[in-house]
């Protein structure tokens, strides 16, 4: 069997050493590759089908011939598509966070004058918590609910929710003037899905209304026609609780192991993975530290050529690998 020994280094996929094996490049199909297990590869930055010539090719290599410690991994050929990309909403489609959730909830805090704001800091700690209106009632359930707020649950569950409509309009309005944009490559790794027959759809703890805003006006109206959206209280528990994830799946017609999610937030990681779905982690302005340790290939954005990161055949890969020890 013919083996393709690569030699280090390469620009990693992924962070995390112990996720080498998830990224390997799909265009080294067919093929047996032998790494060591103590080296710090842990991917390679995107390759073509043309493999260079300092890739050294050797002949006879089998497993029993391997010495010391290596791990010899066989790579299938690259005809595995996901059957749904399924992408979160802030963070991913857009880097929404900071500049636009924060302000338009801020903005909502001080037309009512409840004499709150919530800082850049404060509102990186909020975001570990998933949904608008759960994170309102969890801040002022510890720090003081403002005069202004009524006393009793059933009217503060009221409170919360017209604060949270308003503050939607108010997002709703810098989405439809384009203040905010795509994150590099969302759109052509979207096209290349449908070009393919993949099902896309996004699945966000953020208002159906604020989701629905992005996709049309910031992804057009031919694809959003062709894009599901299920976000908001569309399911009893957000994130990281897999619900919306297996209801995606389940209304899509899909194996959930057969989908593929892209993902910037250890809550959204930890859904998608509680889902059986591989998890690609784009990682955003707000979550660039947190802990991605189970994901199954982390970048910093998706990305468009020259500097695209992955595609889809990549993604694709995530689903079709047979590893060997």
């Amino acid at each position: 069997m013919a083996a393709t020994v690569i030699s280090p280094p390469f620009t990693p996929y992924t962070s995390s050493p112990s996720k080498w094996n998830s990224t390997l490049p799909t265009c080294l199909s067919r093929k047996t590759i032998v790494l060591s297990s103590s080296s710090s590869i842990v991917g390679c930055s995107r390759l073509t089908c043309t493999i260079k010539k300092s890739i050294l090719t050797k002949t006879s290599t089998s497993k029993k011939s391997a010495s010391g410690n290596r791990l010899l991994v066989k790579c299938m050929a690259s005809s595995v598509l996901p059957k749904a990309l399924l992408f979160d909403c802030d963070g991913v489609l857009v880097d929404t966070e900071k500049d636009g959730h924060r302000i338009s909830f801020n903005d909502t805090f001080a037309e009512r004058e409840l004499g709150v704001t919530w800082d850049v800091d404060l509102y990186g700690e909020l975001l570990k918590i998933g949904g608008g209106k759960e994170r309102m009632t969890a801040y002022f359930n510890k720090v003081g609910w403002p005069e202004k707020a009524p006393k009793s649950e059933e009217e503060r569950k009221d409170f919360i929710a017209a604060l949270h409509k308003r503050k939607t309009e108010l997002f709703m309005a810098l989405i439809e003037k384009k203040l905010l944009p795509l994150r590099p490559g969302v759109a052509k790794l979207i096209d290349q899905a449908f070009e393919k027959g993949v099902k896309v759809a996004v699945c966000s703890t953020s208002n159906e209304k604020a989701v629905s805003a992005i996709v049309s006006f910031l992804l057009g109206p031919q694809r959003a026609e062709k894009i599901q959206i299920y976000a908001g209280d569309v399911v009893p528990r957000k994130k990281p609780d897999p619900a919306i994830y297996l209801l995606a799946a389940d209304t899509l017609g899909v194996e959930p192991s057969s989908c593929v999610v892209v993902e910037d937030s250890a809550i959204g990681l930890a859904a998608a993975k509680a889902a059986g779905m591989k998890c690609i982690v784009t990682k955003s302005g707000y979550t660039a530290d947190e802990d991605f340790l189970n994901a199954d290939a982390v970048f910093d954005c998706i990305g468009d050529p020259p500097e695209e990161r992955f595609d889809l055949a990549f993604c694709g890969s995530l689903l079709e690998k047979q590893f060997v020890s």
